[in-house]
């Protein structure tokens, strides 16, 4: 009996020291929030970063507005290959050719301008991403888009959202390949 209760104290020992460690870890790094803004009140110069557009059936799509001359750099977390980057794009012109972008796949619906806030609450972005017909995916809204900021450099982590990647691409392969058989 003595040696099952000191097992458990073990196993609650080791698994409070390692839930305090992904505790810790997490808040070194905060995630950044994205709130709806008016297009009207972007102004400067910004660096354009174009996630996606691969393939002409892509929905992994979405541009970011990095505001030049703050503290903060955004990179994204992918392979080069799938992003392109623009410096020195006057406001009015990196929001046309954000929006132009991502409205190029068939079941495009809208797009959704939102300001990536800071620590603070100060916008030191802009978002524009797609939103799709709900009967093609299921829902408007088919990214999870995180902004991590560490010191002065925001990390950007894309990827569809877990429901619909499962649905696409299944352990039985591509949703359009499982249609054919």
């Amino acid at each position: 009996m003595y040696m099952k209760s000191l097992i458990l104290r073990i196993i609650i020992a080791f698994t409070s020291s390692a839930l305090f460690l992904c505790i810790g870890s997490c808040v070194s790094a905060p995630y950044l929030i994205t709130v709806p803004t008016d297009p009207r009140e972007i102004e400067g110069t910004y660096t354009l970063i174009l996630y996606g557009g691969r393939y002409s059936s892509d929905i992994e799509n979405v541009a970011i507005l990095d505001k030049e001359g703050d503290q903060y750099t955004f990179i994204v977390y992918a392979p080069e290959f799938d992003y392109k980057v623009k410096k020195h794009v006057p406001a009015k012109e990196a929001l046309a050719e954000a929006e132009a972008f991502v409205r190029f796949h068939y079941a495009f619906w809208k797009a959704q301008l939102r300001a990536i806030a800071d620590p603070s609450g100060i916008p030191i972005g802009y978002e524009v991403r797609p939103l799709y017909y709900p009967m093609d995916f299921g829902y408007p809204d088919v990214l999870d888009v995180d902004y991590i900021v560490k010191d002065d450099t925001v990390t950007v982590r894309i990827s569809l959202k877990r429901d619909l990647r499962r649905q696409l691409f299944d352990d039985e392969g591509p949703f359009l390949f499982r249609l054919r058989r």
